[in-house]
């Protein structure tokens, strides 16, 4: 166990931002087409996060021309460039699933007060 932490320890990003289910986030991931590589943003509901230590993820959820899209992203992945949170949200649950069934203003999750 602990050659397996020795390993992981190099992986493991300094700065991990501290987010939770609920929030909107800005992920800035990085893409590789062809030869070239740019970054691009994914916006979106935070509905799930899962794992602990390097395998630690998590799945953004967000409406793109009436559909609905899910990606899931490793925290500690390289080609994560930064994650920023757009907006807090207050949620009594871990996992939004019952997210998936509402469209619109039902879809909404309120706001977090500071």
């Amino acid at each position: 166990m602990d050659l397996i932490s020795q390993v992981e320890k190099e992986y493991l990003k300094e700065e991990v931002l501290d987010f939770s289910p609920g929030d909107t986030v800005k992920v800035h991931f990085r893409v590789v087409e062809g030869n070239r590589e740019r970054i691009q943003i994914f916006e979106g509901a935070v509905i799930k996060i899962k794992g602990s230590g390097l395998g630690k993820c998590f799945t953004v959820r967000r409406v793109s021309y009436g559909i609905g899209v899910e990606r899931t992203f490793p925290v500690h992945s390289p080609k994560i460039e930064k994650i920023t949170v757009a907006r807090k949200g207050k949620v009594r649950r871990s996992k939004l699933y019952y997210l998936r069934k509402l469209k619109g203003k039902a879809a909404r999750i309120k706001g977090a007060k500071y």
